[in-house]
């Protein structure tokens, strides 16, 4: 049987493959090249098909940022957020200009996986073709990523009709209720990476050596000012995020899951934060929610008030992995495998009430009409590297 979910799985990614190679992000909706969504599903294919990454990387590299443009929310070194290549898909968001680099995350993203694809291949020659790209993606981050130059990372949209919020639980409206600029929390982990894997890359590539020193520099400032500003004492989580006055957002989130790759926590609070995910108002048969079943806003079939996501549990399945938490690695690819089976897809995400696993990629009882793919290349590449990683594991009960 795994065989063929494997098989299944390929198939939908190599659909979504465009013929320079990297893939689009889903299918019927967002068939275009988007950065965070295609740095994602390449890092989850690296074992698989690292071709995948270098194609992505190139395309990334091609359309990094050059000038400051309000309308794209372009800025220099910045990786884009999507890009769509035809007029009529255009003209469905008359007041973006593509490309449109309204994302916060794409950019360390995209310096994480130039790392993670050279240690995986060896391939030196593309990364010294994108080399001055990762540098000016790294001055991205901390001339115009942090901008009040706090250490922290954060959003708040340049264009008044670009989306809101702009890491992965992106939108249009203010559906975090958070005031920008917004430090999101998974963001400062990605960026802690990505200074750490760049640092790795000069030192081996022997190049930049006056940027090392700084790059220690900035990883231990913003360790240590993170885990001061982002910890709660009283509930023993990471906040969502900071707000425009520095104020944590309490909102109970999976987000906090996705620092366990990253290094930026210690593993005390690494174990805190699987205990916490584990708990029965966030954990479900078929994987971790989005967020709380206790929030205010909790919704099993909102699109980001509760629903789940299979590439979100990817990766607290990866830092899991790392960290060597392997019945919690395990437990999830199996819920997450558990889901595919009954929907027999892995669509961008689906819903769990009442016992019940609801398939949002067709119209149901609870919507009109499906918020989600039944095709989507970071849900696809999620449960192909957890069973390509643990196949010898699977034991259905």
């Amino acid at each position: 049987m795994v065989h063929h979910i494997i098989s299944k799985l390929l198939q939908d990614i190599y659909f979504l493959r465009t013929d320079e190679g990297y893939l689009r992000a889903g299918y019927p909706r967002y068939f275009s090249l988007f950065g965070r969504d295609s740095i994602i599903s390449s890092l989850q294919l690296l074992d698989i098909d690292p071709t995948i990454a270098k194609a992505t990387l190139l395309v990334l590299s091609k359309y990094q940022g050059k000038k400051i443009d309000y309308k794209s929310e372009e800025e220099p070194g910045k990786i884009l957020h999507e890009y769509r290549f035809s007029k009529e898909s255009q003209a469905e968001l008359p007041n973006w200009k593509f490309p449109y680099y309204g994302s916060i995350d794409s950019t360390p993203l995209f310096i994480i996986l130039a790392e993670r694809y050279f240690e995986k291949t060896k391939d030196i020659q593309t990364i010294r073709k994108i080399l001055k790209n990762l540098i000016a993606a790294y001055y991205w981050i901390i001339k115009f990523g942090d901008k009040d130059k706090d250490s922290f990372v954060e959003y708040k949209r340049l264009n008044p009709h670009g989306l809101f919020h702009q890491g992965w639980r992106d939108g249009s409206s203010n559906h975090l209720h958070i005031t920008p600029p917004v430090a999101i929390v998974e963001v400062q982990g990605y960026t802690f990476a990505a200074y750490d894997a760049l640092l790795k890359l000069l030192k081996k590539l022997k190049c930049y050596d006056d940027l090392i020193p700084e790059l220690k520099v900035r990883m231990q400032t913003l360790e240590d000012r993170f885990n001061d500003a982002f910890w709660v004492d009283d509930i023993e989580y990471f906040a969502l995020a900071l707000d425009g006055k520095k104020q944590k957002n309490f909102s109970k989130s999976s987000n906090p899951g996705h620092l366990l790759f990253t290094g930026i926590i210690n593993r005390k609070r690494a174990a805190q934060i699987v205990s916490r995910l584990f708990e029965d108002d966030m954990w479900t048969p078929y994987g971790i929610r989005t967020c709380s079943e206790r929030n205010p806003n909790f919704n099993p079939v909102s699109y980001h008030h509760g629903t789940i996501w299979p590439h979100d549990n990817w990766f607290v399945f990866m830092g899991c992995q790392q960290l060597g938490f392997d019945w919690c690695a395990k437990k999830i690819m199996k819920s997450i495998l558990e889901a595919f089976i009954e929907l027999k897809k892995m669509p961008e995400l689906y819903g769990y009430y009442n016992d019940v696993l609801i398939d949002l990629s067709v119209p149901n009882k609870f919507l009109n009409k499906p918020i989600a793919n039944p095709v989507q290349a970071w849900s696809s590449g999620a449960l192909l590297d957890m069973l390509t990683k643990m196949e010898h594991k699977v034991i259905r009960d």
